[in-house]
């Protein structure tokens, strides 16, 4: 209890910035991730390619190395910061929004995949008769495709989710004060490894356990029968 009396609003702060790293990376890597599956199954070649290639290249790619990458690599060596170098707070807000760069371009390829098989089980004669009907391949692939395919990759895009905001604790390598770095402090503060490791492993599976529970609930909901 002296611990949690110590580190209470520290404790909030951080499990704060590991949720807020989560919904902002989860929301960029839905859009990326949609965009790399429109250009997999588009009908030119380049496209596919292009897509195929970064999906490859990026998910094959240690996550540290992605996030060190976005921080070395594009805000002390290319000088992206992503936030106003004049303000007090320049190098907590660029620091965390490159970690939310890092992970949405890092989880965007497992959506992208979960989202492709999802496209493969929506039945070939759906995108005939949308054709057929005069839609476009995007007007088929929003308005007829990629809705079924989402219904059938609900599941899937849970478990993504969940990975998600475990994986958030790498950004405490580049000094974002999430969960990870204040559980470092407290451990080396304490010496109280244990109970330490309890309080946080508590509080990521008060994260996690809900999502897992609500997406299993909207997969049975939105179940797609056939």
């Amino acid at each position: 209890m002296d611990i949690l009396n110590e580190y209470g609003d520290q404790l909030f702060a951080a499990f704060l910035t590991t949720l807020q790293l989560t919904m902002l990376s989860a929301l960029g890597s839905l859009l990326l991730g949609t965009m790399l599956t429109a250009m997999r199954v588009s009908p030119v070649w380049a496209l596919r390619t292009l897509a195929t290639g970064y999906v490859n290249i990026v998910r094959n790619t240690p996550l540290t190395l992605v996030v060190l990458f976005a921080s070395f690599g594009l805000a002390q060596q290319l000088g992206i910061t992503l936030a106003d170098p004049k303000s007090p707070t320049s190098i907590t807000d660029s620091s965390f929004r490159l970690a939310v760069l890092a992970f949405s371009l890092y989880t965007a390829t497992f959506v992208s995949e979960a989202l492709r098989a999802g496209v493969n089980t929506v039945p070939l004669g759906q995108s005939e008769a949308a054709r057929s009907l005069g839609l476009g391949f995007l007007q088929g692939l929003r308005y007829i495709v990629l809705p079924q395919a989402f219904r059938a990759v609900i599941a899937p895009l849970g478990s993504i989710l969940i990975a998600l905001t475990k994986n958030t604790t790498v950004a405490s390598v580049i000094g974002v004060a999430e969960a990870a770095l204040l559980m470092k402090e407290m451990i080396e503060n304490t010496s109280a490894l244990i109970v330490v490791g309890l309080i946080f492993g508590a509080g990521f599976m008060c994260l996690t356990i809900p999502t897992g529970a609500a997406f299993g609930h909207l997969s049975k909901k939105f179940e797609v029968k056939r």
